[in-house]
């Protein structure tokens, strides 16, 4: 395993500094809609920010998009009778071999997704006018047709086995591209995760990548009072993965793991992350940190004021 401990200060002008930018507007962004929409998922962008930006702007190779795209109005459902069915990967670019695919399997972190989209200039800021609305495809908890979703990943826990399909047809077909998964720690907790653990290392699809935020917390509180799942790293370890412990808000370090060549093994970066970083009022919300919702308007000028020091 992998361990990367000193947090790297970027400097202007490279890849990281754009990325930590990008992080740093994906919180003001992701604030901004809380605080107008009177609740939202804050601690996955506080937790999430880094390693989104690290996946967007230096780890995956994406095709580029002509211009910010406008999210469309849901379609209905997929299926042979509705062609104007579609899915929100074009946000990701052309489909292509040499391109890589995203799948965001915690769907609650969509507005994170979004945030990141427009950050990197992918998705029209005027998208999230449409956000939770009906008729809109921009989901709170992200679908198929969902910005920069390709695949519907809930209920938990089965974003991993559909990228895992993905991958191994991707082998077959001899394409070059790779697989990229975000997962939440809490995942872990579940069978089918573990059981696509055992697929990975059976076909040896060393062109998938996994990055988790272990911001060990859940929607009941911390992952070790739910069912603990240390330690993680050996755990994965012995089920044939390749593990990087990394600190989850250092670009830098995010972005190393994938830079050691493949071995065969499907590569598991495990970021350790706060999930109060950058929004530390957020902090006396513990252990409940899942979903933000203002108890008054006394709180409400708390975090108004947090995102005013932000600008």
């Amino acid at each position: 395993m992998a361990q990367a401990s000193v947090e790297s200060h970027p400097p202007e002008g490279t890849w990281q500094e754009r990325a930590a930018t990008v992080a740093r507007g994906i919180r003001r962004r992701v604030l901004e809609h809380t605080i107008k929409n009177n609740g939202g998922y804050l601690s996955q962008a506080c937790s999430a920010a880094e390693i989104m930006a690290a996946l967007y702007v230096r780890i995956m190779r994406l095709g580029p998009v002509p211009r910010p795209l406008v999210p469309k109005p849901f379609p209905g459902v997929p299926g042979p009778g509705n062609r104007r069915s579609f899915t929100g990967a074009e946000f990701n670019g052309p489909a292509g071999p040499e391109w890589d695919r995203f799948v965001l399997s915690p769907a609650q972190y969509a507005l994170v997704l979004y945030a990141a989209l427009i950050e990197t200039g992918r998705m029209a800021p005027e998208g999230l006018d449409a956000f939770n609305r009906d008729g809109g495809s921009v989901e709170m908890i992200g679908a198929e047709h969902s910005p920069g979703m390709e695949v519907t990943t809930g209920s938990l826990g089965q974003g991993l086995s559909q990228a895992a399909g993905i991958a191994l047809a991707r082998r077959l077909r001899r394409e070059p591209g790779r697989v990229w998964v975000f997962m939440s720690d809490g995942e872990f907790q579940i069978g089918q995760t573990w059981e696509t653990m055992q697929v990975l290392s059976h076909y040896r699809l060393d062109n998938l990548g996994i990055y988790v935020d272990v911001n060990k917390q859940q929607c009941d509180g911390t992952v070790k009072s739910v069912m603990g799942l240390d330690p993680l790293d050996q755990r994965l370890a012995s089920f044939g993965a390749r593990v990087a412990a990394v600190p989850g808000h250092d670009v830098a370090a995010l972005a190393a793991p994938p830079e050691v060549p493949p071995d065969g093994r499907p590569l598991v970066v495990l970021c350790d992350t706060s999930p109060f970083r950058g929004i530390e009022i957020l902090g006396a919300n513990a252990p409940r940190f899942h979903y933000v919702r203002f108890r008054d308007a006394e709180e409400r000028k708390k975090y108004e004021a947090a995102l005013a020091a932000m600008r």
